[in-house]
């Protein structure tokens, strides 16, 4: 085939920085063959090379990072601005410096959500910045795994081969029972990253969905058509005025009404909901608003809900006075 490619990496033990790279070359060229080694001349004849070779060139396709003098790393900013080195790579970062973009469009295509150059960017940094790096940052010891055995770098990890399955079997017996964890590791690793990319995506094509929704009560309530949608960061940003957002559950029940945070991460509202609302239910509720459809207020005073939207807009209007 035309566009077959050939991707090694190295035998043996695997490590979540070789399983990310080979993963995402993957995704990038579906026609492909796979092949563990150690020997040379394999590995120079193959289309890319992972975390094996001793070689950084990215016009050859070549991804390792265990050579002397390597020090690539990103670029990050001192507090006075200027540029410093940031976390150094291993072979997951150097991957998907080169060729995050193509999975990012790769991916968001399949699933019918094409995005603009800008919006690739912004994917496979926040990717990078929430994902890859701790698996550099793992792989090359810059700092310590998550304790136990629960960290993606430290579960890839419990699914190397260990003596007790390797013991009486044969060389090529032993290989192919290696290739296959490394194979179902390359799969658990692509789901968590498919879905890490999928949330990326739905969060920026939410931004000017909740930009656009309707503005009720003077501009107070943000009302959106649809439930799980996130809209935290552009209310918190660019809506002072907006004390609360109106949503259907995801259940379709129900329409929710939610207080908006004075900052992100923050308990604290703008705006709470009254007091003598916490923790009501049902009848206790609708006899305290007047609401009849009222089904509860958080004890915590930042959600409400009502069975209709009318019902849910009288409880912000209630809220708001």
């Amino acid at each position: 085939m035309l566009n077959h490619k050939t991707i090694a990496t190295h035998s043996g033990s695997f490590h979540a920085d070789d399983v990310f790279g080979v993963g995402v070359l993957m995704g990038v060229f579906p026609s492909h063959t796979l092949v563990r080694t150690r020997h040379d001349e394999l590995i120079d004849a193959a289309d890319f090379a992972v975390d094996v070779g001793g070689i950084w060139d990215i016009e050859r396709g070549r991804f390792d990072h265990h050579q002397r003098g390597f020090n690539g790393a990103r670029t990050a900013r001192r507090a006075d601005g200027e540029p410093a080195d940031g976390v150094g790579y291993a072979s997951a970062g150097l991957v998907w410096s080169v060729h995050g973009a193509a999975y990012v469009r790769a991916l968001a295509g399949s699933l019918g959500y094409p995005l603009d150059q800008d919006a690739v960017a912004e994917v496979v940094r926040s990717i990078d910045a929430s994902l890859v790096q701790y698996l550099d940052i793992v792989d090359t010891g810059q700092g310590n795994a998550a304790p136990g055995i629960f960290g993606l770098s430290a579960l890839i990890a419990q699914l190397n081969t260990n003596w007790m399955e390797e013991h009486g079997l044969t060389a090529d017996a032993k290989a192919r029972l290696q290739e296959d964890r490394f194979r179902e590791a390359i799969a658990i690793t692509r789901k968590f990253l498919d879905r890490a990319v999928i949330k990326k995506i739905s969060q920026i094509r939410s931004l000017d969905i909740v930009r656009r929704a309707p503005r009720l009560l003077d501009g107070k309530v943000l009302h959106l058509q649809e439930g799980g949608m996130p809209w935290t960061h552009v209310v918190v940003d660019e809506m002072p005025e907006v004390q609360f957002v109106i949503y259907p559950d995801s259940e379709g029940e129900q329409y929710q009404v939610k207080t908006v945070p004075v900052e992100l991460g923050s308990f604290v509202a703008r705006l709470d909901l009254p007091k003598p609302w916490a923790g009501l239910r049902n009848e206790e509720l609708a006899a305290v608003t007047g609401v009849q459809d009222s089904v509860f207020c958080h004890s915590n005073l930042f959600i409400a809900g009502a069975r209709s939207m009318d019902g849910a807009l009288r409880l912000a209007e209630l809220a708001l006075r």
